[in-house]
């Protein structure tokens, strides 16, 4: 059975002193707290990747100590989630050549060979946000306009291929579905992810949350929908993090964060009428690259039998020159 899907939670917000009405005011007041605009210069195209240093590198290998890896993507296939919403589809993989026509003779001395193709949106399945990726009204990162930013032949300022040797270093599970949900470790559709309650999840599990970290928030989320088949899965309610994470995400300087969830966010978001708020800061406020789609139960599972939830992790977007999202195939090293 389905899960019972109840409407977003907005005691945080309301305590955060935000109107769930006037979703345009709240995204001002945590602009006017949070922006990252000039810290690294007026030229910079990282953002928060800034933070992952060689010493974050180096930091992240001192966690491998047995060596296991953990791939944390979906599969890349025709039975993934999408629907066609903003004309996202699932990968269509094409056969350019099998083993049958190895047997036709076209290469000397008996060699053969298959080759393929595959055709697909890059925010498809397991992938991260660029910087050109989202705007807020008409800006880009650092202040940058939208319009001269992102053009038709794609992103020409913080393309993905400007991040493609930095998403490597520390990574923390933070594991809310075993936290704060029920007996299976998974948390309800709708449910907000609190700051307190990042804080709470790293404490009960004895991790430290520290500047330049990647961060993985599990809500179990693609647990339920492998059990019970995708439903809304793309862009339909979720359980994810509250608005109010934004000062927690600036504040901890954390590189990156991502989920096991279609938008990392809690949805419905938490504002009468509105879609993604926490987008419209993080990425073009923060600089800060945001995961969606990942799976992080396996690795979920490893943590839980140790105790350890800290990692190697490695995740570099495709080099795709201009585009503002990246399919990506993370490996987390224990």
């Amino acid at each position: 059975m389905t899960a019972t899907v109840s409407p977003t939670d907005r005691t945080a917000v309301l305590a955060a002193g935000y109107d769930p009405a006037k979703p345009e005011e709240a995204v001002a007041a945590v602009v006017a707290r949070v922006s990252r605009w000039g810290r690294w210069g007026a030229d910079d195209v990282l953002g928060s990747l800034n933070l992952l240093t060689p010493a974050k590198r180096l930091e992240g290998a001192a966690c491998v100590r047995t060596g296991e890896a953990h791939s944390l993507s979906q599969p890349f296939d025709e039975a993934g989630p999408q629907h066609g919403w903003k004309k996202r589809t699932n990968p269509v993989h094409t056969m350019l050549g099998t083993g049958h026509e190895a047997l036709d003779g076209e290469f000397p001395h008996g060699i053969g060979g298959a080759d393929d193709v595959i055709a697909m949106p890059l925010q498809c399945s397991t992938q991260w946000d660029g910087l050109g990726h989202i705007f807020d009204h008409g800006k880009a990162w650092n202040g940058r306009d939208a319009a001269e930013t992102v053009r038709v032949e794609g992103d020409r300022v913080t393309g993905i291929e400007t991040a493609a040797a930095h998403l490597a270093g520390r990574g923390v599970l933070l594991d809310a579905g075993r936290v704060l949900g029920d007996e299976r470790g998974e948390l309800p559709d709708s449910y907000p992810i609190t700051a307190e309650e990042l804080d709470e999840i790293a404490r009960v599990q004895g991790v430290e949350v520290r500047p330049g970290d990647i961060v993985c928030v599990r809500t179990g989320q693609y647990a339920r929908t492998r059990r019970e088949g995708w439903g809304g899965y793309a862009g339909g309610p979720a359980p994810g993090l509250s608005f109010t994470t934004l000062d927690w995400l600036h504040d901890s300087d954390v590189a990156a964060i991502a989920t096991d969830t279609w938008g990392v966010e809690v949805r419905p978001n938490e504002f009468d009428v509105a879609f993604q708020p926490l987008h419209q800061v993080a990425i073009p406020h923060l600089g800060l690259f945001l995961g969606e789609m990942w799976d992080l139960d396996g690795l979920a599972d490893a943590c839980a039998a140790d105790g350890r939830y800290e990692f190697f992790l490695t995740a570099a977007p495709l080099r795709i020159t201009g585009a503002v999202g990246s399919p990506v195939n993370p490996i987390a090293v224990r």
